[in-house]
């Protein structure tokens, strides 16, 4: 008989009719006439009761059917006459496909911390809470590729492996085929990379925007969406060594228009979830976060707040003056903290901000400076208990402004001349910016450690799994 998942057995309820299920027992309870079995397939937050008269079935098999362990079980779809689910599934036949020992599996019906669960990531997609939290990544993929898809926007690969970081967004992870114990040298003494395998040195991307630009300058719009890495040593909630960056680029786009369309953009991924994934956000807000629905609908109920970065300092400053405490200062120059940012949006505007005009000296070569001298076309999208959800600018269109600004930060010619010679040729207004893929589902999902919403964390000594 062919299986059918159990979200499709909860969104029809086709009562009265035979049914086949396959998944993993959650729960098993009972007495010595009948045994209630919880089963989630991972469609659904939601568990199918399975319900099993003892005599019907060898004792032998009902002993194994333990928390953990798989099944498939065919039977008659019935509304259910219990509290807590609307329908039960009567079990007419049961195969058991693999078993949990109960003594060794650890999941067992009880309360797990989330720093237990993430020891042992490669079983935490079976709880509720990761499955909630991966079915709702998912989710956030679809709306992603369906925003921009519906723009008109082309979804573009760019290089894992390159060999400069022109962004000069963080260290980098070196890739080399070369034998670390016996490194080719040159009459210098240093390593001689035209040993290795590309014939230089190279890394592992913190940033496709640079590739980005190259394709938005000849198709249009663009989008990438696709691994970044970091080798910083940021034990903290909120950094990764591996995520994921979604990084638009769009030809004769303004500051303005850029904003707009991040604005539209974080909007329509919030609307996404709270329309396709109801049930989990449901449950995540009651086990996790209280406040979860009532903050998602802040950001789609408020214009975001447009500021420069000089009104903003004066607006912190001004806090200062009046008794609020930062743990950092607040100056014309700084580079704000969470903390700021989150004062902004939350306790000042009450609203999602977005931050233009930041001081050259703490942005990257690329973003288009300002008449002023001092600041550039760069723009942050500060969100309630993220702070900075998205980075982006006016790329700078001008190739000697951008040549000059180059070498003024020590980044050599020789490792960006490609992406200046696209100021050289038919150069035109463009913009775009940068969303932290994980940042995005710590918002949308409320919890509160980043390493929770990735299946498989790589932070600083741990690449398990």
């Amino acid at each position: 008989m062919k299986r059918t998942m159990i979200k499709e057995l909860f969104d029809n309820a086709p009562v009265d009719t035979q049914v086949c299920i396959k998944g993993w027992v959650r729960t098993r309870r009972g007495n010595k006439n009948v045994s209630f079995i919880a089963v989630n397939d991972g469609s659904t937050i939601h568990n199918l009761q399975v319900v099993a008269e003892t005599g019907k079935f060898d004792d032998e098999l009902m002993s194994k059917i333990t928390t953990g362990a798989s099944l498939c079980v065919v039977g008659k779809l019935v509304a259910s006459q219990g509290a807590g689910q609307s329908i039960e599934l009567q079990a007419a036949e049961i195969t058991l496909y693999g078993t949990a020992d109960p003594k060794e599996y650890p999941l067992q019906k009880k309360g797990h911390s989330l720093e237990f669960l993430r020891d042992i990531a490669y079983l935490r997609p079976r709880t509720n809470t990761f499955g909630a939290i991966f079915r709702i990544r998912h989710n956030m993929s679809i709306a992603i590729h369906t925003f921009f898809h519906n723009k008109g926007f082309y979804y573009v690969h760019t290089p894992i492996i390159t060999s400069s970081d022109a962004e000069g967004a963080g260290q980098m992870f070196r890739v080399t085929t070369l034998d670390p114990e016996r490194l080719p040298r040159t009459k210098e003494g240093k390593v001689d990379y035209k040993k290795d395998f590309f014939g230089k040195p190279t890394s592992l991307t913190v940033s496709g925007q640079l590739e980005g630009e190259l394709a938005a300058l000849a198709l249009g719009g663009i989008y990438t969406f696709g691994p970044t890495f970091r080798a910083e040593n940021s034990n903290t909630p909120r950094h990764l060594a591996e995520f994921w960056m979604i990084e638009p680029e769009i030809a004769f786009y303004d500051i303005h228009d850029n904003m707009d369309l991040a604005e539209e953009f974080t909007k329509y991924c919030v609307q996404w979830a709270l329309e396709h994934c109801k049930d989990d956000l449901a449950f995540l807000a009651e086990h996790f976060d209280s406040g979860l629905q009532e903050r998602l609908e802040f950001v789609l109920k408020h214009p975001f707040e447009r500021i420069t970065y000089t009104e903003g300092v004066s607006i912190l400053e001004k806090a200062v003056e009046a008794g609020e405490k930062f743990e950092f200062p607040v100056y014309w120059g700084a580079d704000l903290a969470s903390e700021h940012e989150r004062f902004l949006v939350e306790k000042h505007f009450k609203k999602p901000v977005i931050m233009t005009d930041y001081p050259k000296d703490i942005k990257a070569f690329y973003m288009k400076q300002n008449d002023d001298g001092k600041t550039v076309r760069g723009m942050d999208v500060l969100f309630p208990m993220i702070g900075e959800i998205i980075g982006g600018s006016e790329r700078e269109a001008d190739y000697d402004k951008l040549l000059r600004r180059a070498q003024e930060l020590h980044i050599p010619d020789k490792d960006i001349w490609w992406y200046l010679d696209t100021r050289r040729f038919g150069s035109v207004p463009h913009s775009g910016f940068g969303l932290g893929f994980e940042r995005l589902l710590l918002f949308v999902t409320g919890m509160a450690n980043i390493r929770d919403v990735i299946p498989f964390p790589r932070t600083p000594n741990n690449a398990e799994f």
